[in-house]
C-alpha cells in the first residue's frame, strides 16, 4: 500500500511580500496567484521494521533512522523530519514506520514555492494514510506553523495556502494568522488568453529567498525610506491585479506587473541584479508590457506578459539571452491524495 499526494507550484502575479510579518499583522496582505501544473511529489510507504527512510529524489540523499517520536534535524531533509516529528507529536501515540520518497518537478531555488508546496505534499501524504480530520485551511495553517513557527524559516504565507487550495486566488492576510482565499471565477477561454501571454523563463540562476525576507522584514520593522509606502503599493496592486482579471482587461496585466516590479525592488536589497535587470531591459525593448521575478526575488523564474504575436520575439530575445522558457498550464486543483495499491 502507497499514500501518494501531490501539491502544486504557484505563480505570484501580485501583492508578493505583503503576506510576510510584521506588515500582514500591522496593515492586511493582499496577494494574487495561480498555481501550475508543476508539482511537489510524495509517496509515503508504511514499514514494521521500527525505521523510517527518507529519500529525495531531486538530490539522490536516502537516509535512514530508527523510529523515533522526535527525529533530529539533517541537512536536506529538515522540511521532511519536521513534519514528520509534528504529525507524530500531533496525530500519533508512537513512532510512526515508513519510507517517504519526494520529488520536486522544478529547481530548488525558483521561486514559484517549491518548499512550501513540499510541505503541504508531506502533510497531505501522512492525512492520506492515517485518515486525519483536516481541511484545506487546516492543513495550509499547519504548513504555515511548521516552516515559520517550529523549524523558524523565514518568508510569507502565500505559498502554503496556494498549494493547498489551487487555481487563481485572492489571499487577504490579517493578523494572529488569520487567512481569507477567495477563489477567482475566471472563464475558461480567459485563462487561456492569459496562458498564452504570460511566459516564464528560467534564469538558471538560484537564490536563497531566506536573506531577502529578512532583510525587507527589518525594513518595515524600522520604516526604512520608501519601504513601507512601496509594500501598500504591492497591496493596491493585488487588488487592480484582481479587477483586471475578473474583467478580462488583459493589457492592463503588463503595466501592473511592471508597477509592481519596480516597488518590488525597493523592499530589499538582491531583490534585482545587473544580470535579472539586463534581461528585463532586453525582454521590454521586445515587447514585453511588464513583469516580475517570480518569488522572493534575486533568480530563479521570471515572467513577462507580451501580447500580440510579439510573444515570438520576445521568445526569441530570452534565448539569445540563455534563458529556457518554460511551457505550463494554470492548475485548478490543489493539493490530491490518493491511494495507491501497485
Amino acid at each position: 500500500m502507497k499514500y501518494i499526494s501531490q501539491a502544486p507550484l504557484r505563480i505570484g502575479l501580485a501583492g508578493g511580500g505583503t503576506d510576510v510579518s510584521p506588515y500582514c499583522d500591522l496593515h492586511t496582505g493582499a496577494v494574487l496567484n495561480a498555481t501550475i501544473n508543476r508539482y511537489a511529489n510524495v509517496i509515503l510507504i508504511p514499514r514494521d521494521n521500527k525505521k523510517v527512510v527518507f529519500h529525495n529524489i531531486n538530490s539522490g540523499l536516502r537516509i535512514e533512522f530508527d523510529a523515533s517520536g522526535h527525529l533530529e534535524d539533517y541537512p536536506e531533509l529538515t522540511l521532511q523530519i519536521g513534519v514528520y516529528n509534528r504529525i507524530c507529536r500531533e496525530f500519533s501515540d508512537e513512532p510512526l514506520s515508513c519510507e517517504i520518497i519526494n520529488s520536486i518537478d522544478v529547481p530548488s531555488g525558483s521561486g514559484l514555492g517549491s518548499s512550501s508546496a513540499l510541505t503541504v505534499a508531506l502533510i497531505g501524504a501522512f492525512v492520506e494514510w492515517l485518515k486525519l480530520p483536516l481541511g484545506e485551511y487546516d492543513i495550509a495553517q499547519l504548513a504555515v506553523n511548521i516552516e515559520r513557527v517550529e523549524l523558524n524559516m523565514i518568508g510569507g504565507q502565500q505559498d502554503q495556502y496556494a498549494s493547498t487550495f489551487g487555481g487563481f486566488n485572492f489571499m487577504e492576510f490579517y493578523d494572529n494568522k488569520r487567512v481569507i482565499v477567495n477563489p477567482l471565477r475566471i472563464k475558461p477561454t480567459s485563462l487561456k488568453e492569459i496562458e498564452f501571454h504570460l511566459l516564464m523563463f528560467y534564469t538558471h540562476t538560484r537564490r536563497e529567498s531566506s536573506k531577502i525576507i529578512e532583510t525587507q522584514k527589518s525594513n518595515v520593522e524600522n520604516n526604512a525610506t520608501g519601504v513601507l509606502d512601496a509594500t501598500h503599493q504591492l497591496k493596491d496592486q493585488a487588488y487592480k491585479m484582481k479587477e483586471a482579471i475578473l474583467k478580462d482587461n488583459f493589457s492592463l496585466i503588463g503595466e501592473l506587473l511592471q508597477s509592481g516590479w519596480e516597488n518590488k525592488k525597493k523592499l530589499a536589497a538582491g531583490i534585482s541584479n545587473e544580470k535579472i535587470e539586463d534581461i528585463y531591459k532586453a525582454a521590454i525593448d521586445a515587447g514585453a508590457l511588464g513583469g516580475k521575478i517570480s518569488g522572493a526575488g534575486g533568480g530563479g523564474f521570471i515572467i513577462f506578459y507580451c501580447p500580440g504575436v510579439l510573444k515570438y520575439s520576445l521568445i526569441e530575445t530570452m534565448k539569445s539571452k540563455g534563458l529556457r522558457q518554460e511551457n505550463y498550464t494554470f492548475q485548478t486543483n490543489g493539493l490530491e491524495t490518493w491511494t495507491s495499491h501497485q
